[in-house]
């Protein structure tokens, strides 16, 4: 297949002052908006890639749902993926919130490891992160990695 299309995308943390911007488990992303209408079907995920920072450059995209890296696994594989959003959610037409927030479900675990999951971050990172696009035959289209975010001590 060929390689997912790189969008001119980064993501980052919000510019402005917000309540929990970085804290000791979690951060806040701007929301991206209208930077997949061209790139997706409908029927398409758009999933966060959440890495350390030095394990971005080997983060190698999965080929399908079923090789998602899953949290539980961010100690070992050094990174997972969370936040498997309907691509229509990120559109143009789409009134949002303004922020996502990374690490934000406290339930993780309870669910015995199934189901990919927006746990707690278990270190303060550095970490850096990118939205993919997955279709039903793999990734379709991603962002660059973000500058590094470290967390609040």
């Amino acid at each position: 297949p060929a390689p997912p299309a790189l969008l001119p995308y980064v993501p980052c943390v919000p510019p402005g002052a917000l309540l929990g911007k970085v804290t000791a488990t979690t951060f806040a992303l701007e929301r991206p908006r209208c930077i997949f209408d061209r790139h997706a079907d409908a029927s398409d995920a758009v999933w966060l890639v959440v890495a350390f920072a030095n394990a971005s450059d080997t983060f190698r995209n999965p080929p399908s749902r079923a090789d998602v890296p899953l949290y539980e696994g961010l100690s070992t594989t050094l990174s997972y993926m969370t936040l498997e959003t309907a691509v229509a959610t990120y559109a143009c037409s789409t009134p949002s919130s303004a922020v996502l927030r990374v690490g934000g479900d406290t339930t993780c675990g309870c669910q015995g490891g199934q189901d990919p999951c927006n746990g707690p971050l278990t270190s303060p990172g550095p970490y850096r992160v990118k939205f993919l696009v997955m279709g039903c035959h793999g990734p379709v289209a991603e962002t660059s990695w973000s500058d590094p975010i470290l967390l609040q001590k």
